[in-house]
């Protein structure tokens, strides 16, 4: 039944799609109508895939071609539905502040193992911030260079006035610091919760164990809430898309969809860029032999690709990097902490969507203001894996505080699962070459690897 589902969606996608074509080239112009029909009838059925199927993203994939099409052909009326897309937004922001609190607690004061593998540990952490710092750089020299913003205008009635005015340099030090967390959190300024959050945690982490564990337990509780809070507010996002894509696309056509193609595109090469000018060089400086960390690490990405979840692939890493010979106890440390702490996929993604959102609002950012606005998404995506469409919650959060516009999150929202897919396959690789890396580095590389290293030197 799904698959008959899908081929008629296929199938009536298609009509609609020549159907339309044909209207627009005037050879058949009374085939506006039927061609409108057609487009509507495709939606319907594609929605009862997405029944059958019981899936988000599908739904949010209707969302969207339900709101181009109702703001092509009502515009007047999308334009009053803008309402549906600012309640999805308010319960997106109500999230940010418990969630990065909760995960950076859990993410530091919840790792006792950090001192007892000391030099292990700040190894990895030390490799884990520069690749990661690497990857944004990556991600916003692509959007910079793309330019993929651009090409959307906003409704002049969105505009907001964005917070990314030049600072001295002792303003930018002292903006860091929160002076009233609840100021903070009212304001969302997210670096500011996120500083507190890190204190807080190491403060904790200095506490005796009896007195930590019923204030890490909270947390931790806290942390799970937030979690579920944020799958039920997911439910309600095909409408909010709705309703956002509808209003965007009654003000400025549908057109607006079409920059959203060159983002694909845009990450899509950058994450290449990144795996063979990054991380191809890491494991050839580290002696890696290729073909074999290949053949491990190919089923891990794989199937990071296909289900653009981190998390999923987490025992089938471990296993295949042990059968590659890496030391249990390295792998057991590196790789679950690096899902935390190592997002190389996500990092690039996120300074790439920011940027993203900042051009589509026509704002021309200096390097000292990207700079920031980078810093502000290295402290706040830390400990946020386990969250879902933890990247685009990063991104909103940072937008948030800077007083960006919006509706250009929709648009990244409603094309996120495809976005998610390429950044977890990369976030996966990356912490499969930081396993082999740091084994190597630990002197402990694996046997069979290192003697195929020695055979190629």
């Amino acid at each position: 039944m799904k698959n008959k589902l899908l081929l008629g969606a296929v199938v009536s996608a298609t009509i609609a799609i020549a159907a339309s074509l044909l209207a627009g080239i005037g050879t058949w112009p009374s085939l506006a109508l039927v061609a409108t029909v057609l487009r509507w009838l495709a939606i319907g059925v594609i929605g009862a895939y997405a029944t059958s199927r019981r899936s988000l993203t599908a739904w949010i994939l209707v969302g969207l071609l339900a709101g181009a099409e109702f703001g092509h052909d009502a515009p007047a009326v999308a334009a009053k539905l803008q309402l549906l897309g600012a309640i999805f937004l308010r319960l997106i922001r109500v999230i940010i502040a418990p969630l990065l609190f909760a995960v950076l607690v859990v993410g530091i004061a919840g790792h006792p193992d950090l001192k007892k593998v000391g030099r292990l540990g700040i190894k990895s952490l030390i490799y884990f911030e520069v690749v990661s710092t690497i990857a944004m750089l990556v991600g916003l020299a692509a959007i910079n260079l793309s330019r993929a913003g651009e090409s959307v205008h906003l409704p002049p009635s969105t505009g907001q006035t964005l917070d990314v005015s030049p600072h001295t340099a002792s303003q930018i030090i002292t903006d860091v610091f929160p002076e009233n967390i609840a100021k903070s959190v009212a304001e969302g300024q997210v670096l500011q919760i996120v500083v507190f959050s890190i204190l807080f945690a190491f403060a904790l982490g200095l506490v005796a164990e009896a007195k930590r564990r019923p204030m890490l337990a909270l947390a931790e509780s806290l942390s799970e809430t937030m979690f579920k809070f944020t799958n039920i507010v997911m439910y309600a996002a095909p409408v909010g898309v709705f309703g956002a894509v509808a209003y965007t696309v009654g003000h400025m056509g549908l057109t607006v969809l079409f920059p959203l193609l060159k983002l694909l595109a845009t990450m899509y090469i950058a994450l290449i860029f990144f795996i063979v000018v990054v991380l191809l060089p890491i494991l050839l400086l580290a002696r890696i032999p290729l073909k074999p960390f290949v053949q491990a690490a190919v089923e891990p990405v794989t199937l990071g690709f296909a289900t653009a979840s981190s998390e999923a692939t987490l025992p089938i890493a471990m296993e295949k990097l042990e059968n590659f010979g890496v030391p249990r106890q390295i792998v057991a440390f590196v790789l679950p902490t690096g899902y935390s702490f190592n997002m190389d996929g996500a990092s690039l993604y996120q300074s790439l969507a920011l940027i993203f959102v900042a051009q589509a609002a026509g704002i021309h950012l200096s390097f000292g203001q990207q700079a920031i606005m980078v810093l502000t998404l290295l402290l706040s995506s830390k400990g946020t894996a386990g969250v879902a469409r933890a990247s685009f919650l990063i991104v909103f959060a940072a937008a948030t505080s800077f007083h960006l516009p919006m509706e250009p999150l929709f648009l990244l929202f409603a094309i996120d699962q495809l976005m998610d897919m390429g950044r977890t396959a990369v976030t996966v690789l990356g912490n499969c070459v930081a396993c082999v890396v740091i084994a190597r580095w630990e002197h402990e590389l694996p046997a069979a690897a290192h003697a195929a290293a020695e055979v190629k030197a």
